[in-house]
């Protein structure tokens, strides 16, 4: 298997509606559902859920 194909680079998407996304690599074989983390939004400069954005 390619390396795309097991670990994939996904946005994720602030959940507060600022926009700010992250990018990052997740294992679909641990992670097969969408990915939901909580990270630092800079735009509302708080902790905010992130959601995976395909």
């Amino acid at each position: 298997m390619a390396r795309n194909e097991i670990r994939p680079k996904i946005k994720l998407r602030s959940t507060a509606g600022t926009g700010y996304t992250y990018i990052t690599r997740k294992n679909r074989r641990n992670d097969p559902d969408r990915l939901v983390l909580r990270k630092y939004d800079p735009v509302l400069r708080k902790h905010v859920d992130f959601r995976e954005d395909r």
